[in-house]
């Protein structure tokens, strides 16, 4: 089977592509650092692939993401926290293989859509609490790790998790954004295996449809450096907060 045929064999229609460009390129953005993004990203792929063979299409792609975010923002990086959130990530990811191994497509659906909105619930309160009181006790990095483990493994969800914690621990942004790199460059290159071996998610015709995105995930990685340092607009995380929130009740009713 050759490249062209690999490509049709996915039965992809123009709508189809459209979604899965724009989801890359939003991929490419939400890595350059301005967070809040990656929950369309997995409804949109997850509208076309279905929920659980679409974590196997991002995976690789948020590698290839990570990579471009570590060599830009590497000298950024707080490696005390990563440290911390890192073992307790690698239980949570060994749980959701376990767990999202053998349940069927519609419970890996509605799981993923109640860790969208509960997610959607803790970003909204922490927002709008608003204390000054940094946390710092293990019990708070302990659970935080192991939920974004969890959800990183069931659906590539660990974005809004991880955010509460960097803001909790109030990392200036360019830390925020050189840590997270690391932490999840790690984290994804720990799934891979799982995914080509346990779930099968990942396959050859899956990592010739990432090749293609690859063009649009790097131009998309440069244009939202530059968008980085421009941003500080309130309005703009409220609605991504609305958005997100309207992608996980679509997600669990459609």
């Amino acid at each position: 089977m050759n490249y062209t045929e690999i490509l049709a064999s996915f039965n992809l229609s123009i709508l189809h592509w459209v979604v899965i460009s724009f989801a890359t390129f939003l991929l490419g953005i939400s890595k350059s650092g301005i967070k809040g993004i990656g929950i369309i990203i997995v409804v949109a792929l997850a509208f076309v692939f279905g929920e659980k063979a679409s974590t196997g299409i991002l995976l690789p792609l948020l590698i290839g993401a990570d990579i471009c975010a570590v060599i830009y923002y590497n000298r950024h990086a707080n490696w005390t926290y990563i440290f911390k959130l890192l073992p307790w990530m690698i239980v949570g990811v060994l749980i959701g293989v376990w767990i999202g191994h053998d349940i069927s497509e519609g419970l890996f659906k509605k799981l993923m859509a109640i860790i969208i909105i509960v997610s959607v619930i803790i970003m909204v309160y922490s927002e709008q609490r608003k204390s000054d009181t940094i946390p710092k006790s293990k019990l708070f990095s302990s659970v935080a790790g192991f939920l974004a483990g969890f959800t990183t493994m069931i659906g590539n969800l660990a974005g809004p998790i991880s955010n509460i914690y960097f803001l909790a621990v109030r990392l200036p942004k360019n830390e925020f954004i050189g840590t997270a790199a690391w932490l999840f460059f790690i984290i994804n290159i720990f799934k891979l295996p799982f995914h080509f071996f346990v779930w099968k998610t990942i396959t050859v015709e899956t990592l010739a449809l990432n090749a293609v995105l690859v063009p649009i995930l790097l131009v998309s990685f440069f244009i939202g450096v530059a968008i980085v340092k421009l941003i500080s607009n309130v309005n703009y995380r409220r609605f991504i907060l609305v958005v997100t929130a309207l992608g996980g009740l679509i997600m669990l009713f459609r």
